[in-house]
């Protein structure tokens, strides 16, 4: 009997498969923690849940509940989950709906997307989609934003966002917002413009643009000096960026300018590169942004998740974002008005001697790429990277999966765009001492170091905190840890069959808490065994 209850509900559930997220209940997602609403758990992307079944006391006794088996690839997807159903998008860009319960599939989509694409970096992925009033929304590698029925899959719409031949693509996942959806876009190797486009929900007609490098003539422009190549300027756009409902604000990382590594042939300090934009929603006019690395010539790229909080800053209540970037500094900035409050190095780092009152780095000569090759630290791959950190309201912690290592960055003296071809300026090699990987857990509002848990390496992964007061956090050796948010101490581990390069997720239903993991192309949802849940 109960096998058959179990399959009539699949049944039905298959029939009746469309989530009803609407704006509000995404914007109020942390009063819903059984469900996650959106890329980060919340518009304000603390990638924190409140659910707390699962907690240091319990945790020991966390195990696998169910797992599916995703398309072979590199799987980087964060699930939403609403109202039973659990939408993936699984590589290269397909959707796939789940019923979140058992992990069985009931829906899945896949587009046509030539053999000849272009895409970003060898790994042909997808972050994942978003859903808003009974849609689903996938950005394609092929550089389309798409629409689907979330009952079935269905097609609704699909509007090219620019052109893959020129090497454009989207491997993001897009952020829906009040009857729009916003994406961004990668391909900053390809020599594109950067820019992040709003849309219309329902009927995919294009709303706004902004553009990331400006044309002649429009502010911050006389940042690329003669000779720039503006057009080909990159700031590529590929993270999901973060929103704040009550200053109607979006905030988005922008990557680093074009070509890279050769800064030779682009002087200035390169606007709108390297930095963290905010948006007005409904125009995508630029109220403010912040550069954290001018004239960047090592591929510092800065589309780190920003994080808000509100906290106090000397005895004052202040809306703040945050940001552990790439080139090896946390940043606190006012998300009002983009003010510098503190920023402090959270890595090794070698090319800077500290950052002045604005947040200007003070450059430490001889740092910059070269023609004969200059080790520097962070190497390319950075201190953080697109990989989701975690802020705890709970302990005020901000806890990332940081790297130090170091390359060698040589500069090209010879670089020519072609459409279509690889545009960067140089290469990086690696260098210097044996790369050390750490989850650290940093004071959220100073930078400070609280603890740190080392790791054999580190994974492009994230991590997630809860108010069962821990910590989940990927190593890049196929461990999968739940540690103590105040400590650091292991309370949990589980070997995992393949390599995680997504972020977890925590979601409950019927009253069981999951907390879910993919790795390689197979995702597992973690939970109590079911006399403890229950």
């Amino acid at each position: 009997m109960k096998l058959f209850n179990a399959l009539l509900a699949i049944v039905i559930l298959a029939l009746t498969a469309s989530a009803q997220v609407t704006y509000d209940r995404i914007r109020n997602a942390a009063d819903e923690p059984e469900s996650w609403l959106t890329y980060s758990g919340t518009y304000f992307s603390q990638r924190y849940s409140t659910l707390d079944q699962i907690n240091r006391d319990t945790v020991a006794r966390l195990r696998p509940a169910w797992v599916y088996e995703a398309n072979p690839g590199t799987n980087e997807t964060t699930p939403i989950v609403a109202d039973g159903i659990m939408y993936i998008a699984e590589p290269v860009s397909t959707v796939t709906a789940l019923d979140a319960r058992t992990g069985q599939p009931l829906w899945s989509w896949t587009p046509e997307i030539r053999e000849d694409v272009i895409a970003p970096t060898p790994f042909r992925t997808n972050r994942g989609v978003a859903v808003l009033d009974g849609r689903v929304y996938v950005g394609t590698l092929d550089g389309h934003l798409i629409a689907l029925d979330a009952a079935d899959g269905a097609l609704l719409w699909d509007v090219v966002v620019d052109d893959n031949g020129a090497g454009y693509s989207i491997t993001s996942a897009p952020l829906a917002l009040d009857g729009m959806v916003v994406t961004g876009v990668a391909g900053g190797e390809f020599g594109i413009r950067g820019f992040i486009d709003a849309y219309d929900a329902v009927t995919g007609r294009r709303l706004w643009r902004t553009w990331t490098v400006p044309a002649p003539g429009e502010p911050g422009s006389e940042t690329w000096g003669p000779g720039s190549d503006w057009e080909h300027g990159g700031a590529s756009t590929w993270v999901t960026g973060s929103f704040d409902p009550d200053l109607n604000l979006i905030y988005w990382g922008t990557g680093n300018p074009g070509p890279d590594y050769n800064g030779a042939v682009r002087p200035g300090d390169n606007l709108f590169s390297n930095s963290l934009v905010a948006l007005d929603a409904d125009t995508g006019a630029m109220e403010w942004y912040f550069q954290f690395t001018p004239h960047d010539t090592h591929d510092w790229d800065s589309t780190e998740i920003p994080v808000l909080f509100d906290a106090e800053i000397n005895g004052n209540s202040r809306k703040l974002v945050a940001m552990a970037n790439r080139n090896g500094f946390y940043y606190v900035l006012d998300r009002e008005d983009g003010e510098f409050i503190t920023g402090i190095p959270f890595a090794r780092q070698t090319w800077a001697e500290e950052l002045d009152v604005s947040g200007r780095p003070i450059v430490i000569p001889g740092s910059e790429s070269s023609p004969e090759g200059t080790l520097v630290y962070p190497s390319m791959a950075g201190a953080a990277n697109w990989h989701s950190p975690s802020y705890s309201p709970i302990t005020g912690l901000f806890y990332q999966n940081a790297r130090d290592a170091g390359g060698i960055f040589t500069a090209n003296p010879d670089v020519e765009f072609v459409e279509g071809e690889i545009f960067t300026g140089g290469r990086q090699q690696g260098g210097g001492d044996a790369p050390v990987a750490a989850v650290r857990a940093l004071e959220a509002t100073t930078g400070r170091l609280v603890w740190e848990f080392g790791i054999d390496a580190a994974p492009l992964a994230g991590i997630l905190s809860t108010a069962g007061g821990l910590v989940f956090a990927p190593d890049g050796r196929q461990n999968f840890y739940a540690l103590d948010d105040a400590t650091g101490e292991v309370l949990w581990d589980f070997k995992m069959r393949g390599n995680m390069q997504s972020n977890p997720m925590s979601y409950a239903l019927d009253d069981r808490q999951y907390v879910v993991m993919p790795a390689g192309n197979v995702m597992y949802a973690f939970a109590l065994p079911q006399h403890d849940a229950g």
